[in-house]
């Protein structure tokens, strides 16, 4: 990662209560503790992915640049010499991937200048981001009210960049072709859940 000037939205956020439990499960998982990073992801994917969201991506788009950001992270972890910062790199990466999607489908299919510069110039707050940890506590809670082979098949499918279907197949112990039908019907489970409670409102 290039060298980043914290605006002041990032260095409020670097001393919240979600920064301090970043810190803690980032600081876990570079020590060796493998569950850290999955706390990590748990906690911070529905912030990142409302993030991307917020450069007008499609759902699509922006998963595929939280994905991105976590693959990322797991490349450059030495990069965060201060375990305190990680929710600013994640938030300042997943912002970059998202302003790159943003124009690769600016060039892809041409708007106007006025529509392309309001594309890229928002960079929520930290207002943005306490509600969007919101919405991600009652993701997570739904995602847990599936069953566990739904549990486990979203959580690989949704931060792995080109997931290999066979090897999940043996982790999961599920048939190749099954996988794609099951993830199918696990999102529809949990788009359900999601749109029954009155507190969901995603962005």
């Amino acid at each position: 990662m290039t060298e980043h000037t914290a605006t002041s939205d990032e260095r409020t956020a670097t001393s919240s209560p979600v920064a301090d439990e970043a810190r803690t499960a980032f600081a876990e998982w570079v020590g060796g503790d493998p569950t850290g990073l999955d706390r990590l992801v748990r906690m911070l994917t529905p912030m990142l992915w409302n993030l991307a969201r917020a450069y007008r991506l499609d759902a699509a788009t922006a998963e595929d640049a939280v994905q991105a950001t976590w693959i990322a992270l797991v490349r450059h972890r030495e990069t965060v010499r201060d375990p305190q910062a990680v929710l600013r790199w994640l938030s300042v990466a997943v912002r970059r991937e998202a302003a790159r999607l943003s124009r690769s489908a600016a060039r892809a299919a041409p708007v106007e200048d006025e529509t392309l510069a309001a594309v890229l110039e928002p960079e929520p707050g930290i207002e943005e981001e306490v509600v969007a940890r919101d919405t991600g506590a009652l993701l997570w809670r739904h995602l847990a009210a599936l069953s566990e082979r739904c549990q486990r098949l979203l959580r690989v499918l949704a931060f792995q960049d080109k997931p290999d279907y066979r090897a999940l197949s043996v982790e999961l112990g599920m048939p190749v072709g099954s996988i794609g039908p099951t993830r199918a019907r696990c999102l529809g489970k949990l788009r359900a859940l999601c749109t029954a409670d009155p507190s969901w409102s995603p962005a």
